[in-house]
């Protein structure tokens, strides 16, 4: 994300889009937009910074959107995380403070289909769902989530996952890591 931030700052484009594909219950991107905050700091006000959070159940993702977790899902969090961005609901559950709310969009979406967004995005988390993708679909699936992420642009995917070495919209930085070819 700063390598992002550098180069939107540079061309005074304070715009940064993030898509988390398979969101499932809304940990990861509820985790997302904390790190965005904190990324951002005191200029959070001066970006148009959202998160796009897809997953194909429904279920999943009505537990993502109301944003509420037991403690020991909230304690895999540091302290000051914790304290900043949860608060108790009264049932025994922490929820997501009202003013991270505002950065995240929920929507139900098939990866296997053709999708179509208004802008690519600058970073998309895509981890733990082609692990139950033939190696076909997962090709097919980088190739399409090429389309939509600017030049540039990171791909995370999960530690156990890949989508072939034969990739030409994507450089490998790291495992799990990689980026759009410009």
């Amino acid at each position: 994300m700063p390598d992002i931030l550098k180069k939107q700052r540079a061309k005074s484009e304070y715009d940064l889009r993030v898509w988390c594909a398979a969101s499932s219950t809304g940990e990861e991107p509820w985790t997302l937009a904390m790190l965005i905050r904190e990324a951002l700091g005191s200029e959070v006000s001066r970006w148009h910074a959202g998160l796009l959070a897809t997953d194909i159940s429904t279920r999943a993702l009505n537990t993502a959107y109301r944003g509420a977790y037991g403690q020991d899902e909230v304690d895999q969090l540091p302290p000051e995380m914790r304290r900043k961005w949860f608060r108790p609901r009264g049932d025994g559950l922490l929820e997501v403070v009202p003013e991270l709310r505002s950065d995240l969009l929920f929507r139900r979406l098939n990866l296997v289909k053709e999708f179509k967004f208004k802008k690519p995005f600058h970073i998309i988390f895509i981890r733990n769902v082609m692990i139950y993708f033939d190696q076909q679909t997962k090709e097919d699936l980088a190739r399409r989530l090429a389309q939509w992420v600017v030049p540039g642009g990171y791909l995370y995917i999960g530690h156990s996952e890949s989508f072939g070495r034969n990739s030409t919209e994507w450089e490998s930085l790291q495992p799990a890591v990689y980026r759009r070819k410009v």
